[in-house]
């Protein structure tokens, strides 16, 4: 175990890539025996030659040349030459003993598959999200860590289950933003030493079993059915309170009764177009006292 820690990659706090204590990488000839010091020595020595040998054909084959968003790290005879990588633009290449990976630095995305969830509520849903992240550490994503990407969409998988197995189904629907920021954060913190910065985490889709659904749904109906009679049976309270406060008014005079009267059948005549008879005069009915 401690061969292996020795030999792990880590920030060292200052922008640089520290090598097992921190120490530093350095260059690959700083390490290892005196005869593997002087291995790399002559080969570096019998590579220089060789360049100067076919100036300028050799240009072609120790220049390289990487992108804007690109950075390259190189090993030098299976040991990380440098701490930093080299980049953008061009750099030096030693072909003999010299290999190197370029690291895409640029945002990228990836779907995480729908994950069945059992919430805890004992309700078992299908979440699917998207996760944005980039390297920010070429040279730990390349030396701690065979395949950053893949191992962060394989993590993405269970931090999204263990996330949400914590959280009730209300929760899951209502409180999609402070969720994804959990996940977010337990996965940047996850990714961290394999140069992997998580900058976004979003649930795309909630699918919920179909029976479920059935009785939401029900259940939101009977609601909006009791919210509809209780208002009803308001308006209908209010109706009568104003009835009754007409029925006092209209009781003070006598002929107020009479006028409502025809006022309706007035109201009546111009909706309907019909002829209105009166089969009692209206001196009868008291209108003159």
């Amino acid at each position: 175990m401690a061969a292996a820690e020795s030999g792990a990659i880590f920030p060292d706090g200052r922008g640089r890539y520290c090598k097992g204590d921190g120490s530093g990488g350095g260059d690959a000839a700083d390490a290892g025996s005196p005869a593997a010091k002087m291995l790399v020595s002559l080969s570096m020595f019998l590579t220089y030659l060789l360049s100067v040998v076919t100036f300028p054909i050799s240009l072609l084959f120790v220049l390289k040349v990487v992108n804007e968003y690109e950075r390259a790290v190189i090993f030098r005879i299976g040991r990380l030459a440098y701490d930093e990588p080299r980049g953008p633009g061009m750099f030096w290449f030693l072909p003999c003993v010299d290999e190197f990976r370029t690291v895409d630095l640029r945002t990228q995305a990836f779907d995480v598959p729908p994950q069945e969830v059992l919430t805890k509520d004992s309700v078992t849903i299908r979440v699917d999200a998207v996760v944005y992240y980039r390297v920010n550490g070429p040279t730990i994503s390349v030396t701690n860590v065979k395949d950053p990407h893949k191992s962060t969409k394989l993590l993405s998988q269970t931090t999204l289950r263990n996330v949400l197995g914590a959280k009730t189904l209300a929760e899951v629907l209502s409180d999609r933003e402070n969720i994804s920021a959990e996940m977010q954060e337990q996965l940047d913190v996850a990714t961290n030493p394999w140069g992997i910065l998580v900058q976004r985490v979003e649930m795309k889709d909630v699918r919920l079993p179909p029976q479920l659904v059935r009785a939401m749904a029900a259940e939101a109906e009977a609601e909006r059915d009791a919210r509809a009679k209780v208002a009803a049976a308001e308006g209908e309270q209010n109706a009568a309170r104003a009835y009754a406060e007409a029925a006092d008014v209209l009781s003070e005079e006598p002929g107020a009764l009479q006028l409502r009267y025809l006022q309706t059948l007035q109201t009546i005549s111009a909706e309907k177009q019909s002829t209105i008879y009166f089969p009692l005069p209206v001196d009868s009915m008291g209108l003159g006292d």
